[in-house]
């Protein structure tokens, strides 16, 4: 592996760790939560910061590593195009439904329609979807792994955000999460 492809997965994989530890801390913390921080706070700079720092490295490392590793070409290419346009596409139009400072994290209201009616989190599920297509065209292995610690955070990311959820909208709260699924699930598809 040579240097730049190692310092750019080197410094994604220093941020997506720290997220991850966030997660986890404020997962199984009851004194200690970073996420949702709430308010412009050192935690709020924290986690966009170290975001912001995997965006950049994620993209150093794919260029750096570009199709080097074993995935056949040209339907690893052609299928992670189609499942990456599919997660930009529910991803944007999920965020629609907020104003910019409740997507990230701040205070804001619950929403339950359009896409939210089928899932709490489309946005996570495009991220999800989007990352994925994103390895699958790059086929790089060090990209490969970024991406799986990236869908690791997504996918606990509710976990932090329902309790806070809870306490902020009660009773609503709690009625849509018993109809909605948190992700994906029967509920999703089914027709209205």
């Amino acid at each position: 592996m040579a240097l730049p492809e190692s310092v750019a997965f080197a410094v994604g994989l220093s941020s997506a760790l720290t997220i991850l530890g966030t997660l986890l801390v404020t997962i199984r913390s009851s004194a200690w939560h970073f996420w949702p921080p709430g308010e412009k706070s050192w935690k709020y700079r924290l986690h966009w910061g170290c975001v912001a720092v995997f965006n950049l490295s994620l993209v150093a490392t794919a260029i750096f590593d570009w199709n080097s590793w074993i995935l056949p070409r040209p339907s690893s290419f052609v299928g992670g195009a189609l499942l990456a346009v599919a997660g930009v596409v529910i991803f944007v139009a999920s965020e629609r439904s907020f104003e910019r400072h409740e997507t990230m994290g701040l205070s804001g209201d619950l929403h339950t329609s359009g896409l939210y009616a089928r899932s709490r989190n489309p946005q996570y599920v495009g991220m999800v979807v989007g990352i994925v297509g994103v390895a699958l065209v790059v086929n790089s292995l060090l990209v490969t792994v970024l991406a799986l610690l990236h869908v690791s955070w997504v996918l606990l990311l509710p976990f932090a955000e329902e309790p806070w959820l809870r306490e902020e909208f009660g009773e609503e709260y709690q009625t849509y999460k018993r109809q909605v699924p948190r992700f994906v699930g029967a509920e999703t598809f089914r027709s209205e």
